[in-house]
């Protein structure tokens, strides 16, 4: 591992899994290398074993306790590395499940992401019988406003539907 000094950011180049991986931070991040060791909620840990994670990834590691303390996280990395995971497993973390009420807006830049959102924390909360739902245009607007009413812990969405621009002829 080598380390140098950017700006006051520290560099870490590490050699994982046949890959170079480079992070950068404002100040040193532990790296926790199981999903057991983070302290995670057991209904939540269920959830992260049945969908078949068995291992944090590289960024998994360094990113997902650093979300839950509520530091601020820009994590960029190459698709299929675990982003989405990584905070989708943050916020289920946070959650009150006992409050039926919005505690969490994920907005996304498509339909297809906001989709994929919702499911994935459905699935990692799947023990935990988190309300999630996916407000997306292209989708019946009183369908949503009749999931929102009804209590949804995490609402995930674009930001046409979530900040309520006009319908569009497929979304009255």
């Amino acid at each position: 591992m080598a380390a140098a000094g950017i700006q006051g950011r520290k560099r870490l180049l590490k050699d994982e899994d046949m890959t170079k991986v480079e992070f950068e931070t404002s100040e040193e991040v532990d790296v926790t290398p199981t999903f057991d060791t983070m302290g995670l909620r057991e209904d939540l840990l269920r959830g992260i074993y049945a969908y078949g994670f068995e291992k944090p990834s590289a960024i998994q590691q360094r990113a997902i306790k650093q979300i839950i303390k509520g530091r601020d996280v820009i994590a960029q990395s190459q698709s299929g590395t675990g982003k989405t995971a990584t905070f989708c497993i943050s916020v289920l973390q946070c959650l009150d499940i006992q409050v039926r009420e919005t505690q969490a807006l994920i907005l996304a830049p498509t339909r297809e992401l906001a989709g994929q959102i919702q499911k994935v924390l459905l699935a990692l909360g799947d023990y935990m019988n988190v309300q999630c739902h996916s407000c997306i245009g292209g989708t019946n607007v009183g369908e949503d406003i009749r999931k929102l009413d009804y209590g949804q812990h995490v609402v995930s969405g674009t930001p046409g539907r979530v900040f309520g621009e006009p319908a569009t002829p497929a979304s009255p």
